[in-house]
């Protein structure tokens, strides 16, 4: 089979399309034909182990993992002796943060670590719906939005806060975004009510106060956004902050008045029903920038390493 593997931690120039043995499922596993997959953040984490931090679970000098790729949407076509639900046919999807070896025509992974993708959907969308969406789950559960609050999204057009965007939508509360000027009619159908445009203006400059400030981008910090939280005001951002601060923050901010919380993520087996859940039933649908074939995925790495992509970019293996 053909598949994506870096021997070592760099740039994409570091990625090679190789042809390899095709695995084979243990008796608690299912052998997955690949359909899509996608590149995102975390996949340029494992590509880069930047930041260092990422060496030491990947591996300290060279990866453990040589071939890449942490989500995936596909078809199983074998099964281990011992797998008791699943069948040879069944649509999936799958996510591993740390590396699911899914950027290849086909992976194994254990049968609970897989979740049946909606009818009404296809393996280009699934995909998509995945990393984004498992991290976007953790700012609204690690909080406790109620009705009439007013809530800021710093980076609604990535992976991330493309689907935050939508999943806070459910709630009855006031959502202000940024994004640039190209996506600004995509975040105004996604839901936001109001919009910052930050090729033009500084959210942190404006006095109207928010009682949740996600950035799921992680460019801004508590020290500029704590002006505008209320009293009960939370920050959370998906990057660990200059310095790692947001970890520390966390710990001195729990007992403040504003505080910052900090999104370990929940466990898959949590989010990704949840996450096909809203698929099934149209509230959540995933954005899609590029897509790209497995041959030309250096390319797509390029691309989401220059950190300008509009939600997702997905691979297929056509």
């Amino acid at each position: 089979m053909k598949a994506a593997l870096r021997r070592t931690y760099g740039s994409p120039s570091r990625i090679t399309l190789e042809n390899i043995k095709r695995p084979e499922p243990k008796d608690n596993e299912v052998l997955i034909q690949v359909h899509a997959t996608t590149v995102n953040r975390t996949d340029c984490a494992n590509l880069t182990a930047k930041p260092f931090i990422m060496r030491f679970i990947l591996g300290l000098f060279t990866p453990r993992k040589k071939i890449m790729g942490t989500d995936f949407a596909g078809e199983v076509v074998a099964l281990g002796s011992h797998i008791k639900s699943s069948k040879i046919g069944d649509r999936v999807v799958g996510f591993v943060d740390i590396g699911a070896a899914s950027q290849a025509e086909y992976v194994v992974s254990a049968e609970d670590e897989v979740f049946p993708i909606p009818e009404n959907i296809d393996y280009k969308e699934a995909a998509a719906s995945i990393e984004g969406a498992h991290y976007a789950y953790t700012f609204i559960h690690k909080t406790n939005i109620q009705p009439g609050h007013n809530i800021l999204i710093n980076g609604a057009t990535g992976a991330i806060g493309s689907a935050l965007l939508q999943f806070v939508r459910q709630y009855d509360v006031k959502i202000t975004a940024t994004c640039n000027t190209k996506n600004r009619r995509l975040i105004e159908n996604l839901g936001a009510d109001k919009i910052y445009d930050y090729t033009k203006e500084d959210f942190t400059t404006d006095t109207e106060k928010y009682d949740f400030i996600f950035d799921t981008v992680g460019k801004s910090t508590f020290g500029k956004c704590k002006p505008l939280l209320t009293n009960k005001g939370v920050y959370i951002s998906s990057e660990l902050g200059p310095y790692a601060q947001n970890i520390f923050y966390a710990i001195f901010t729990s007992k403040t008045r504003k505080s910052v919380v900090f999104p370990i993520p929940y466990n898959k087996k949590i989010t990704l029903p949840y996450i096909c859940d809203l698929l099934k039933k149209g509230v959540f649908t995933p954005v899609i920038d590029k897509t790209y074939t497995l041959y030309t995925i250096a390319q797509a790495y390029e691309y989401v390493l220059k950190g300008e992509k509009t939600g997702n970019v997905v691979i297929t293996m056509l």
